[in-house]
């Protein structure tokens, strides 16, 4: 969350941190990013923000907000962009942790790695309904386009 405060003082964009632990707490929240005239959404990964995926995105399209992801299960529920890590290659290299443990490496000797290949993924028609041009230099890094 540091580092988020801190791109945010960077870019010299306001912050606004909400905090949703139970699925009664999203209305709530987009009262709050409705009242405090939040431009976008950044939704970070929790398996209550999956499951409650098509009603954050619901409200999301009411309010008018562009959604952007770390998780590709969320892209379902439409919004904007997607940037996190690759699960596919995480579960890669995981599997590589099983063979070395079944091999008999312990455990406790192996490092902790950190997930390295990262996939963004732009939704067109997400845009589209809000009215945003994406810009061609994004598009060009994008690893995936949705139309």
């Amino acid at each position: 969350m540091e580092q988020a405060r801190g791109a945010a003082r960077t870019l010299e964009l306001k912050l606004q941190v909400l905090e949703a632990r139970r699925a009664e707490d999203i209305d709530s929240s987009f009262t709050a990013i409705s009242r405090e005239g939040a431009g976008a959404l950044f939704l970070l990964s929790d398996a209550m923000f999956i499951l409650q995926r098509a009603r954050i995105a619901d409200l999301a399209a009411k309010a008018h907000l562009p959604m952007m992801y770390t998780q590709r299960e969320h892209m379902a529920a439409s919004g904007l962009a997607l940037y996190g890590a690759s699960m596919a290659d995480n579960f890669r290299r995981a599997a590589t942790y099983v063979d070395r443990i079944l091999k008999g490496a312990k455990p406790a000797d192996l490092p902790v790695e950190r997930p390295t290949k990262f996939e963004p993924v732009i939704i067109l028609k997400t845009a589209k309904a809000l009215g945003l041009t994406i810009p061609p230099a994004l598009l060009a890094r994008a690893d995936e386009i949705i139309q």
